[in-house]
C-alpha cells in the first residue's frame, strides 16, 4: 500500500476515534419531546358512480354526465380541474350471455375543499337522481410545512426541558450534540374517511335534501417526536 495513502487513512481513523471519544466523554442531557396539533382537512375526495342500472335504464350514462357537469358548475366547481374520470365499464358479458341491454357505468372522482361544499354536492346530485356517491377520504394539503413547523416546536420544547433539568444542578445547557426525528404520526383520517355512502337521501332528509348535510369533518391529528442530546456546561 502506498505510504502516503496509509498515513491519510491512519489520520482519518484517529480523527474519527477522537471525535467519538470526545462526544462520549462530554456530560450531556438527553430529552425527548412530542408536539401535536389538529387541523381541518381541506381536500375531500368524493367518488361518483354513474350507472344506467341505478336509473332503471331510464337515463343513459351520457345524460347523467351532462347532469353531473351542470350541477357541479352551478355550485361554482371547476370540473376541468377538480373532476376526473376513474373508470369506464360496460356489462358486455350479460349482454352476450343473456341477451340483455348493455349497461354502462362510469366512475368519477371529485375534489372539494370543505365539508359544506361536499354536503351541497351530495344534496344537489341526489336531487337530479345521482345518488351513488361516496366520501372516500380526506387530506390536508399543507402537511409538509405543518410537519416541519411541528418539528421545530418539538426541538424548542426539548431545549426548554433540558434547561429545566439542568437548573437545579446550577448548570447550563450548551450546544446540541445530536438531533433525531424519531417518528411522525397522523390519525386515520389522513388518507381515508369513514365509509359514508349516500343513497336515496331525499327519503331520509325529506324537504331538507337540498340543504348541506355536513358542516365539518373530524379534524386530522398530526404528532411528531424528536430526540435531542445537549451538552451540559
Amino acid at each position: 500500500m502506498n505510504k502516503n495513502l496509509l498515513t491519510i487513512i491512519l489520520l482519518t481513523l484517529t480523527t474519527l476515534t477522537f471525535a467519538q471519544k470526545n462526544f462520549i466523554d462530554q456530560p450531556f442531557v438527553e430529552t425527548t419531546a412530542k408536539v401535536d396539533t389538529l387541523v381541518v382537512p381541506d381536500k375531500i375526495y368524493i367518488s361518483i358512480n354513474l350507472n344506467e342500472a341505478d336509473s332503471k335504464n331510464k337515463k343513459s350514462v351520457e345524460e347523467q354526465e351532462k347532469q353531473l357537469e351542470t350541477t357541479l358548475k352551478n355550485l361554482n366547481i371547476d370540473t376541468e380541474k377538480d373532476l376526473s374520470l376513474l373508470d369506464f365499464s360496460s356489462n358486455f358479458k350479460s349482454f352476450f350471455l343473456k341477451g340483455q341491454n348493455v349497461i354502462k357505468s362510469k366512475m368519477y372522482s371529485l375534489i372539494v375543499k370543505n365539508a359544506v361544499t361536499a354536503g351541497k354536492v351530495l344534496a344537489e346530485l341526489e336531487s337530479v337522481g345521482i345518488s351513488n356517491v361516496t366520501i372516500e377520504r380526506t387530506e390536508y394539503s399543507k402537511v409538509e410545512k405543518l410537519l416541519l413547523d411541528l418539528k421545530s416546536k418539538a426541538v424548542e420544547k426539548s431545549k426548554l426541558t433540558a434547561e429545566r433539568l439542568a437548573k437545579p444542578l446550577n448548570q447550563k445547557i450548551g450546544k446540541a450534540l445530536f438531533i433525531s426525528d424519531v417518528n411522525t404520526i397522523s390519525n386515520a383520517l389522513q388518507g381515508q374517511a369513514p365509509g359514508i355512502q349516500i343513497r336515496g337521501m331525499s327519503s331520509i332528509y325529506g324537504s331538507r335534501a337540498t340543504e348541506p348535510i355536513f358542516t365539518e369533518f373530524q379534524k386530522v391529528k398530526f404528532e411528531v417526536q424528536v430526540n435531542v442530546k445537549y451538552v451540559i456546561e
